[in-house]
Formats: structure tokens, C-alpha cells, sequence
């Protein structure tokens, strides 16, 4: 196999891992454990083994002794198999899988690594040849990381734990093994690229470079060991002093010869990148309270690294380095480079544009569009691979008349150089106009998510306050959003005084500030900051957070004039008491009612049309095997409660209650929570004992969590968003049940699941009143989500088969007590253990009513004697009387 063919098959891996990367991220709402596979595809699949390859290459060009192919080929087989095997065991939770694909994927970074030292050895005297220990150093620092990141997988560490040991994996492998292979390979690809000379400065930088790098590493690795994150802290300074002298000699050499390409431009792009990243990853950790509390907030960093840093230096150094191993001459290989650079600045800006984007505070749609641009660009590159290759193979290549490449065009003809720069701002300018375009369909998409209803209703809004009486001073005063609180919550201004408020969200979620008269900061993300003038004082005003929840939770300001007039009485609300403040427009997030009260169109008596479709309350059937992967979207979604009424849920898996999930003791599911809504969720799943610190944290959307629990003990359990205020929430359709059947469960012929709640409707589809919800007065009771949906599509059963219902009280707040009009237990299993089964120790017991609080769950069975209807209810009469009822019909 001569040269360019070894190239050619060893470099399709790197492909090929980047084409699953690209499948993965187009499928990623139905792959189990989206975020992980959205991380390792790219990095341990085409990143590492991409490093191998040109590691080698460089290496033997740098030491002039080239290792044998045979070698490297191994190395790569035995790297892909591991890389295989870490994704298998992770997916199927099978540590053995895990651990050997790990001993693996360490043991070729080791071999690598002994490789390049014998080359060494035995190599002539070259000038650039001390730079092979950069791989050498690379493939050693593999080692370590890729053991934390075994542990991590396999020995389900506590939180503080598996923080510390997280941090050290990151660390070792993109500090470690990445940037010290690309600070190794820049020295020389990055003026090669550039088409200008290596100076004795950057061969000076680079080994000043090295040591800083492995020094910075290790000591930064150090850190998560010894418990002390000042230690990991002072690394991450040597780190950055490190990447500096690279830098330094990258951006002289690129004034000399700027880049014009899209190798140059990102390569270029990626050292900003990766600085960037290694910086804020040394903030988050100085700041967190705890190493716990560093895990979720280095998950804003993975769309920098993998993305901005480590895929894009393999994107830019494969648009050189692929030409130039295809072979074929001069003139077919400006042909495949010509072709690599098509469209070079738009696809630069737009990659770089929507990283930025992504990564900087925005509404869910924003980002989502944002994700979506930057992949289109990263399957717009392999489109054009494929493109190459196919040219580069191609008989007659050779013969086309080679095209001219933009930078010496400019350099032959002073009119060249103008036309070039023409092209490549207005080619900028494009994209840059495509990114606003797409960021602002986007907002217009999810208007409240970005905060401009708020905006606009400031500007439709009434002024609450008049320039009469102005005194021409200015009181400014520093409002910080923290804890659900607004610190201070009372702001003293004199009568008469322009107010502006500087208002600083140091909370982990959003939050915004909303006075009487409408003005407002709009939604605020952590860390935002705005100035709300309020205009001139003349009297007291209130303020509250209007994002679902928040003024519940006690989230208000008080504006009081000192030496002017008291804030008029409040009017009672539709639905609420006087002095709650409660405000349909301004208290909800998400999708607004259109101004009917939802209750003032119910009528409990009508049936639905006949296209309506009951929810399925059949329990579904146990999955293949003892892992269940599970993906959960948080969605806002409009849903029919009643014949008539609707209202927006705030769902798991598009469905309220969510999906029920089934399985046995010693099971384990593994839930990936999609965050695709408007505010911050979480889910904290009863079926599971583990602590909460970490998996039952509040993510914003864009945002994912993968939470894994083993199945320990039997019965029905409750599984909802523990975000505050949880009943609002809860209210809002944020449930579900898990099923754990226990051990020896006897077959029946029909099993159901019904899971009763409450719902406090508001306007008609909106969200859930709040005043309501306080006072605890719910406007409907359902099972599975809709009033009387079983009373007019029964449940139907044969006259003496046995059924079995699970039912779960999913409240938030009212007590169950199931009742079958007209049938009778002979088995009751509630929270855990039979209270009755099989009539009991006298053989004769029966039960009329399963009694739950709310989150307690249990089944019972009965056999119906004879044909006809027998209505199910909450014997909480009341509460039957408002929807939770339903019907068997039984048949002979």
C-alpha cells in the first residue's frame, strides 16, 4: 500500500467517527444518552484518532525516520475497537465493556507515545525534531484521563466524587492530550499553512510552550486529587501562560501573511477557542462553592471545546493536510485544495458565529437554531471531503487547468488583492446577515423566552409615574435576583426622584424584574445585568420576577417613596383574593392565554366529539434486558383537559402525566432529560435512592442531564420536576409514574395504570392560575390527565377476568381514595406491601377503597362477576364530581 492509499483509509476513520457525530446530533432526541455520545463521538472517536494519525505523520517528518505503517495500523485498530467498546458499555451500562475498551484506548496512547521515543533514538539530527515530544507527552497525559473517565462510568462515585473526578478527566484528556498535541503540531502547520517561514522564535516559543503545558496539566489534575480547587486554579494560570508564547508568534505570523483560507482561518479560530475555554474552566472551578458545583456549569463549556476548539483545528488541519496526502501532482492537488476552501469565510463566520450564539445566555429556539447552523456547516465540510476525494480520483483531474489560489493571485496583482478582500468581506458580511436573519426568526419564534412581551408591554402600558413635581436628582440602586429573592427587596426612593434600577441576576436561573406601569428588565440569564429606569417617583410601586412561579415563590420588590403618596389598594385578580397581586399576562411563562377563563367554558356533563382519542391506560410492557434508556423532552405543550378547554402543559415527552415507564427490581434506567422549554426544569424520580446534589439539578433549556438510578424496591413510584416553586410545576403537568413490579407478580388478564391530579385551570390555554393553586381550590381532578375521559370511552374487561389497576396520586396536593362502584378487592398493594391479598388470612377479606396521600401509589385487583358498567372513582366525592371518574364495561 503506497503512501497516499494509507492515508486515504486511515484518515476515512476520522470520517467515519465524524459522520456518526453528525448522525448522533440530527437523532439526538431519540439516542440514549444524547450528551455523552455528543461529546465522545467526536472527541475519543475522530478527534484521538485523527491525533494518532498525524501525530505519526509529523513525527516522522520531524525526526526524518519514518515508523513503519504496520505499526500505526494496529494502533488504530485496537483504538477503534476500544473507542467501540467505551460506547457500548456505557450504552448498555456493562462496566467490564467499559474498563477493557478503556485499557485499550490508554494502552495505544501509551504505545504511541513508546513509538515516537525509539523513533527518536534512532533518527537523524533535525532541527524541529525536539517537537515530537509533544506527542510523546500527549500520549501519556491519554492515560490517566482516560482512567478517570473509567471510574466515572463504572464505580458511580457520590456527587463530590464524581465532580472531582470529572474535572480531572477534563483536564487530562482536552488540556492534556488535545492541546498539547496541537500546541506540538501549530509551530509547524500553522505557517505552513500561512505559506510563510518558521522563525527561531517559534521554535523558542513552542518548548517554553511544552513545559508549561504538561506542568499546567498535571498541576491542574493535581487539584481534583488532593480535594483543593485552588491548586487546579493555579494550573489552569500555567496552562494559559503556556498557550500564550504560541499565541503570540500565531497572531505575528499572521499579520505577515494573513489567513485567507479556511485551514488558516480555522485553525486560527480554534486557538481562541481553546484559550477561552481553558480560562473560563479556571473561573467556574475559583468559583464554585463545591466540586459538585462546578459539573453543571462546565457543561456550557462543551460546545466551546469540542466544537469551537477541538473539532474545528481537525476541520482546518484536514483542509491542508488532505490535499496534500491525496497526491497527484501539483495541479490535482490545488484542484482538491481549491475545492476543500470552497465558500471558506461564510462557512467560518456562520461555524464561529452560531458557537458564539449557542454558547452565550438565549431562549431555547435560539439555540436550537444556533446548534443546527453550526452542524449544517460541519456536514457541508464532509460534503465537500467527499467532493475531494472523488476528484482527486478521478481521471482527467490532471489535466484541468489548475485553479488560481486567492492568496497569490493578490500577491501577483495589486488589483487582485483588492478584488480578494472585496470578496471575502462582502462573503462575511453574508454570513454575518444569515446568523442575524436565522437569531431573529428564532426570537420571533419564542418572543417571551427572549423577554420582548415584556418589552412591549412596557410600551403599551400606562406610566406609572409623572414628571410633575420632578426634582431633578437621580437616585441609581443595585438590585442583585439571588435564591428566588430580589436583594434588597425594598428599595427607599424620594418623592420625586428619577429611579433606575441596576438590576444583576447572581442566581443559576432566569430571572427578570417587572414594576406597576410595565417597566421591566426583561428576562435576565445568570450573570445578566440591566437598568430599568423607572422614570420619576411619585408613589409607592410593586415589582415581581414574571417567570412561572417566581412572585409565588416570594420573588417581589417594593418600590417605597419616602415622602410621597401610598400605592393604591390592588383589585382582586379573576380567580384570585385581593393582595395577591396575581397577574394571568404577567405571571406566566410560556404560551399566553387568549383572556376567557378556562372554567367559565367547562361543562363536566358534555362528552367529547368522537375523533377524541383516550389516553391508552394499558401498562406497557416491560423492555428487553435490565437497562432501560429512556429520553424525556421537556416540551410546552397545548393540551384538551375537557371537551372544550384547554390548557399549556409543561410535559415530560410531550404528554401530562408523562410517559409511564415499567420495569423490575434491580433494573436500571438511564433518563437523558432534554430541556426543550421556555424556563428551567428537573426531574427527581422516586423509584431511585441516590443523592440529588447533582442528577436533580435545574437545567436551562437548550440543556441536558442524564440521571441513572437502579430499581431497588417495588411499587408504583412518582416521578416529577423538582424545580420551585414544585407545585406550580406539578400543576402545570410536570409527573409521571414508574411501575417496579415485585418479585414473583402473578400474570393477570388486564393491568392499568391510572394516575390521579389536580389542575388549576386559568385562561383559557394558558398555564396554571396561581392564586388558585395557593389556595388550593382545583378547578378539575382527572386520571391520566383529562376529566372524565373514561367515563365516555370505558375501560373494557370480560366478566370474570382478573384486573389489576395500579394507580398513583400524583396531587400536588389532594388525597386519592379509589373506589370501584359496585366491584370489591380481594387484593390491596399499597406503598410497597400487600395490605390484602387473596381475601386475606381469613380468605374471605375484601377492601372498598385504595387510600393514597399524594405521592403514594398501589394496585389493586378484583374480578367483575357479571356484565354491565361499573364506574371508578375518588370516593372523595367532590373531587369525583370534577372529573376523576371513569367506567369499566364489561362484557360476557
Amino acid at each position: 500500500m503506497n503512501r497516499a492509499a494509507h492515508h486515504v483509509r486511515a484518515n476515512a476513520l476520522v470520517l467515519v467517527w465524524l459522520v456518526a457525530a453528525a448522525v448522533a446530533a440530527l437523532a439526538h432526541r431519540w439516542l440514549p444518552e444524547a450528551g455523552w455520545l455528543l461529546v465522545h463521538l467526536p472527541l475519543l472517536g475522530a478527534i484521538t484518532t485523527a491525533i494518532l494519525v498525524w501525530s505519526q505523520h509529523f513525527a516522522d517528518t520531524l525526526l526524518r525516520s519514518p515508523a513503519p505503517r504496520r505499526a500505526l495500523t494496529w494502533r488504530l485498530a485496537a483504538h477503534t475497537a476500544g473507542a467501540l467498546a467505551v460506547v457500548a458499555g456505557h450504552l448498555t451500562s456493562v462496566p467490564a465493556l467499559v474498563v477493557a475498551g478503556g485499557v485499550a484506548v490508554a494502552g495505544v496512547g501509551v504505545a504511541q507515545a513508546v513509538g515516537i521515543v525509539r523513533q527518536g533514538r534512532g533518527a537523524l539530527p533535525s532541527r524541529f525534531g525536539h517537537l515530537a515530544r509533544a506527542y510523546v507527552a500527549a500520549g501519556l497525559l491519554l492515560v490517566p484521563g482516560v482512567a478517570c473517565g473509567v471510574v466515572m462510568a463504572t464505580a458511580a462515585p457520590g456527587p463530590e466524587a464524581y465532580a472531582q473526578w470529572y474535572v480531572a478527566h477534563v483536564v487530562l484528556t482536552l488540556i492534556g492530550f488535545v492541546g498539547v498535541t496541537v500546541a506540538g503540531t501549530l509551530v509547524v502547520l500553522w505557517p505552513t499553512v500561512l505559506r510563510t517561514r518558521i522563525d527561531a522564535a517559534a521554535e523558542t516559543a513552542a518548548r517554553r510552550s511544552l513545559v508549561l503545558l504538561v506542568a499546567g496539566t498535571l498541576l491542574a489534575a493535581l487539584g481534583p486529587a488532593t480535594g483543593l480547587r485552588a491548586v487546579t486554579v493555579a494550573g489552569v494560570a500555567v496552562v494559559l501562560a503556556g498557550i500564550a508564547p504560541t499565541a503570540h508568534v500565531l497572531v505575528r505570523q499572521a499579520r505577515t501573511a494573513p489567513p485567507v483560507t479556511y485551514a488558516a482561518l480555522g485553525v486560527g479560530a480554534a486557538v481562541v477557542w481553546w484559550a477561552a475555554s481553558v480560562a473560563v474552566l479556571g473561573v467556574v472551578v475559583a468559583t464554585a462553592g463545591s466540586w459538585a458545583a462546578t459539573v453543571p456549569r462546565l457543561s456550557a463549556l462543551t460546545p466551546a471545546t469540542v466544537g469551537g476548539f477541538a473539532a474545528q483545528v481537525l476541520l482546518g488541519a484536514l483542509s491542508y493536510l488532505l490535499p496534500v496526502v491525496l497526491g497527484g501532482g501539483p495541479a490535482v492537488t490545488r484542484t482538491v485544495a481549491a475545492e476543500l476552501d470552497r465558500s471558506a469565510v461564510v462557512r467560518a463566520v456562520l461555524l464561529n458565529g452560531a458557537l458564539v450564539i449557542f454558547v452565550l445566555p438565549a431562549p431555547s429556539l435560539v439555540r436550537v437554531v444556533a446548534s443546527s447552523t453550526a452542524l449544517a456547516v460541519g456536514v457541508w465540510f464532509l460534503v465537500l471531503v467527499a467532493r475531494a476525494v472523488r476528484l482527486a480520483r478521478q481521471p482527467g483531474t490532471i489535466d484541468r487547468p489548475a485553479p488560481v489560489v486567492p492568496a497569490r493571485a493578490a500577491a501577483a496583482d495589486p488589483v487582485a488583492v483588492a478584488l480578494a478582500r472585496s470578496r471575502r468581506r462582502g462573503a462575511g458580511a453574508l454570513a454575518v446577515g444569515a446568523l442575524v436573519v436565522v437569531t431573529a426568526v428564532a426570537l420571533a419564534g419564542d418572543p417571551t423566552a427572549a423577554g420582548l412581551t415584556q418589552v412591549l408591554a412596557a410600551g403599551a402600558a400606562a406610566p406609572a409615574t409623572s414628571d410633575a413635581g420632578a426634582t431633578g436628582r437621580t437616585t441609581t440602586v443595585r438590585v442583585e435576583a439571588q435564591d428566588m429573592r430580589f436583594v434588597p427587596d425594598t428599595v427607599e426612593v424620594p418623592a420625586g426622584d428619577r429611579l433606575v434600577i441596576e438590576v444583576v441576576n447572581t442566581d443559576t436561573t432566569v430571572h427578570d424584574l417587572v414594576l406597576d406601569g410595565g417597566a421591566t428588565s426583561g428576562r435576565l440569564a445568570p450573570g445578566g445585568t440591566a437598568s430599568v429606569d423607572v422614570g420619576v417617583v411619585q408613589q409607592d410601586l410593586a415589582g415581581w420576577c414574571s417567570v412561572a412561579g417566581h412572585r409565588l415563590m416570594g420573588m417581589t420588590l417594593d418600590v417605597v417613596v419616602v415622602g410621597g403618596q401610598p400605592a393604591p389598594p390592588v383589585a382582586a385578580a379573576p380567580g384570585g383574593d385581593a393582595g395577591t397581586g396575581h397577574d394571568m399576562a404577567g405571571t406566566h411563562h410560556g404560551t399566553a392565554g387568549d383572556g376567557t377563563r378556562a372554567a367559565d367554558l367547562l361543562d363536566l356533563v358534555a362528552a367529547p366529539d368522537d375523533a377524541f382519542v383516550a389516553r391508552d391506560a394499558t401498562l406497557p410492557p416491560v423492555g428487553d434486558g435490565t437497562t432501560h434508556h429512556v429520553t424525556l423532552a421537556v416540551t410546552e405543550t397545548v393540551q384538551e383537559v375537557a371537551p372544550g378547554v384547554t390548557r399549556t402543559a409543561w410535559t415530560f415527552g410531550g404528554t401530562a402525566p408523562g410517559p409511564v415507564l415499567h420495569g423490575r427490581v434491580g433494573d436500571t434506567f438511564v433518563v437523558t432529560l432534554v430541556n426543550d422549554g421556555s424556563l428551567g426544569h428537573s426531574i427527581d424520580f422516586h423509584a431511585g435512592a441516590l443523592a440529588p446534589d447533582d442528577v436533580m439539578r435545574t437545567i436551562e433549556p437548550g440543556e441536558t442531564l442524564t440521571y441513572t438510578f437502579r430499581a431497588t424496591r417495588s411499587g408504583i413510584w412518582m416521578y416529577h420536576c423538582s424545580t420551585m416553586p414544585m407545585s406550580l410545576h406539578i400543576a402545570n403537568g410536570m409527573f409521571g409514574a414508574v411501575v417496579i413490579d415485585p418479585p414473583g407478580l402473578p400474570a393477570v388478564d388486564h393491568e392499568y395504570v391510572l394516575v390521579q391530579s389536580e389542575l388549576y385551570l386559568g385562561e383559557q390555554g394558558g398555564t396554571a392560575d396561581e392564586a388558585a393553586l395557593t389556595a388550593q381550590q382545583p378547578t378539575l381532578l382527572t386520571f391520566n390527565g383529562y376529566a372524565n375521559q373514561y367515563r365516555d370511552r370505558p375501560l373494557a374487561v370480560r366478566a370474570g377476568e382478573r384486573v389489576r389497576v395500579w394507580v398513583l396520586d400524583a396531587g400536588p396536593n389532594r388525597p386519592s381514595s379509589f373506589h370501584v362502584v359496585g366491584g370489591q378487592f380481594d387484593t390491596v398493594y399499597r406503598e410497597g406491601d400487600w395490605t390484602l391479598r387473596d381475601g386475606g388470612s381469613t380468605g374471605t377479606g375484601g377492601a372498598q377503597v385504595l387510600a393514597l396521600a399524594p405521592a403514594e401509589g398501589g394496585f389493586v385487583e378484583l374480578t367483575f362477576p357479571e356484565a354491565g358498567t361499573y364506574p371508578f372513582v375518588t370516593h372523595a366525592m367532590g373531587d369525583a364530581e370534577r372529573g376523576a371518574q371513569g367506567r369499566f364495561r364489561v362484557t360476557d
